[in-house]
């Protein structure tokens, strides 16, 4: 027989008084950091390069204008020609116009004034479609006008 008893040891339960306040803190903060997607992009397109990029600074006020092939899986549906889309439908050049009236006349008033159109368009898009696209913003007084680019890797 041994003199000392022998102890049974547990391990200590988990308090979890404030569990819920870390869920919700941590909850909080993606939502606020996180950028919610609100279009679904439906063409490829490949970006092009350019030397001179520069950032744009107030995205609440620009509006997007995707040109490119359709994506694999619609390709089949609306056949493999170069699409605009603009939001989650395709278009035609001569609805750009319409669109970008429509998205100036949901924007404040200080959005307005600095309204700029990004065109994301595929390297390979013939630039006659480019030109009908602009024409349709001059229609629609939407001269501020950008052009999505990869900066090019210069050669050493």
């Amino acid at each position: 027989m041994s003199m000392f008893k022998r102890r049974k040891y547990e391990v200590p339960g988990l308090n979890a008084a404030s569990l819920p306040d870390l869920i919700f803190t941590v909850l909080f903060f993606f939502m606020i950091v996180t950028h919610m997607q609100k279009v679904a992009v439906k063409v490829k397109y490949q970006v092009p390069q350019g030397t001179e990029l520069t950032r744009l600074t107030k995205k609440s006020a620009v509006t997007y204008i995707y040109i490119g092939y359709p994506s694999d899986g619609l390709r089949r549906k609306v056949g493999g020609d170069i699409r605009i889309q603009l939001n989650d439908k395709f278009a035609s050049p001569e609805d750009v116009a319409d669109y970008v009236s429509a998205e100036k006349a949901r924007m404040s008033p200080s959005d307005q004034q600095q309204m700029m159109v990004s065109i994301k368009a595929d390297r390979h898009t013939p630039i006659g479609l480019v030109n009908q696209v602009k024409r349709s913003l001059q229609q629609a007084q939407a001269l501020r006008i950008s052009y999505s680019a990869t900066e090019t890797k210069e050669r050493k």
